[in-house]
């Protein structure tokens, strides 16, 4: 199993790496990819990733961290060559629920991160919440410019997935598909092609069900796909090989 996304850099994750990484490993997960939200977020990642060869980073601000986090891309260009192991930008995109930042802000910053994804060709991992129709238009003006996309956590509508299946995105699932008031979420599942599919914990947010309460980590996205192989009628094990080649197609 690969975790497209998970946040190592959180209390208590940061805090227990060595435990965190024992028990990613005894539950089979072979790639971690954690992720950027902040410059000072990004500083820690140079870091974590030189601790295990299963870890990967990304480098990226956050729609929330905007308002504290002028970047250019330059910046991101330059920070992403700092190490062999920063494969993709981002955590990026648009938060209109909560409105942290700035919306026009939010805008500026994506499209920099975008345009950052694009002149390294790496792919650029998408968060969007009550901004479905701005993040779409934000992403199809490049779409003939051919960038990866991978909408993390996705949470959106059929419609949403629909516009995004014509920019050849990818989606990730999170714990999200495991809860009880997730049923138009799983039939959104059901709609997605399975060579689009990844998945994540977000840990340490967002932890599945069983593990409702706990803080998330990444040994826990084994419920995650477990969960998205009932939703798509999939062996367990047919679909762990998918989300890895995903993986490894779409970041490698």
């Amino acid at each position: 199993m690969i975790d497209s996304h998970c946040h190592l850099d959180h209390e208590p994750l940061y805090d227990n790496l060595n435990d965190v990484l024992k028990r990613s490993k005894e539950n089979g997960l072979e790639k971690l990819l954690t992720i950027s939200t902040s410059l000072k977020s990004f500083k820690n990642i140079l870091k974590i990733v030189d601790l295990d060869k299963i870890i990967y980073g990304t480098i990226g601000v956050h729609p929330h961290e905007v308002k504290n986090n002028k970047i250019e891309s330059i910046d991101i260009i330059e920070n992403a060559k700092k190490h062999k192991k920063i494969i993709g930008v981002g955590e990026t995109g648009l938060d209109f629920y909560y409105e942290n930042s700035e919306k026009k802000d939010q805008i500026q910053s994506f499209e920099k991160h975008i345009e950052a994804a694009l002149s390294l060709n790496f792919p650029i991992i998408v968060h969007s919440r009550s901004a479905e129709n701005e993040t779409f238009d934000v992403l199809n003006n490049f779409k003939n410019r051919n960038p990866k996309i991978l909408m993390h956590c996705f949470t959106g509508s059929d419609n949403f997935a629909k516009k995004l299946f014509n920019l050849d995105a990818y989606f990730s699932a999170s714990g999200i598909i495991t809860f009880k008031n997730s049923l138009d979420l799983r039939e959104t599942f059901k709609l997605i092609k399975s060579d689009r599919v990844l998945i994540e914990t977000d840990s340490p947010f967002l932890a599945p069900v069983p593990m409702r309460g706990k803080k998330n980590e990444p040994s826990f996205i084994k419920h995650t796909l477990q969960k998205l192989s009932e939703i798509k009628s999939i062996e367990y094990s047919e679909l762990e090989k998918i989300t890895n080649d995903n993986f490894d197609r779409l970041f490698f």
